[in-house]
């Protein structure tokens, strides 16, 4: 699983974002900025071993991927549920389920919704946006 990003030059520093997850950052290189982000995801997940790797795109485009897809998952519920402004219990609501573990498993990482399941969580703390699923290389 792998994260859209896109870095940009303004002025004489290097901004980037990753804008599913809300993160924004910035270096004085290029390198930096990478660096930064990876950082700020590595540190917002805070599991022990997580990493993140950058896989850059063509000029202004660039992904955040790692191999441990449920701990990243978990990481963009938490970060959609906040920026939504919900609650556990309002998510739950929303989703029609009887237990508040209905989303915290997945947003916890303790399970990796399919992409029918993560679909639908998208949909209860995010109505009107969906997913767009595209075709990546490694770099």
């Amino acid at each position: 699983m792998r994260l859209a990003g896109r870095v940009l030059r303004v002025g004489r520093w290097w901004a980037i974002e990753v804008p599913i997850l809300g993160i924004a950052t910035q270096g004085a290189t290029k390198k930096e900025a990478f660096e930064m982000v990876v950082d700020a995801v590595e540190a917002l997940v805070d599991k022990q071993g997580f990493h993140v790797e950058v896989h850059r795109g063509d000029r202004e485009s660039f992904e955040l991927g790692t191999d441990d897809p449920a701990a990243l998952t978990a990481l963009l519920l938490r970060r959609l549920r906040s920026r939504a402004g919900l609650t556990l219990a309002e998510v739950a609501a929303r989703l029609d389920a009887k237990s508040l573990n209905t989303w915290a498993r997945y947003e916890q990482g303790r399970a990796v919704p399919t992409i029918v399941k993560l679909s639908q969580l998208f949909a209860a703390v995010a109505p009107g946006r969906d997913f767009v699923i595209t075709e990546s290389r490694d770099r």
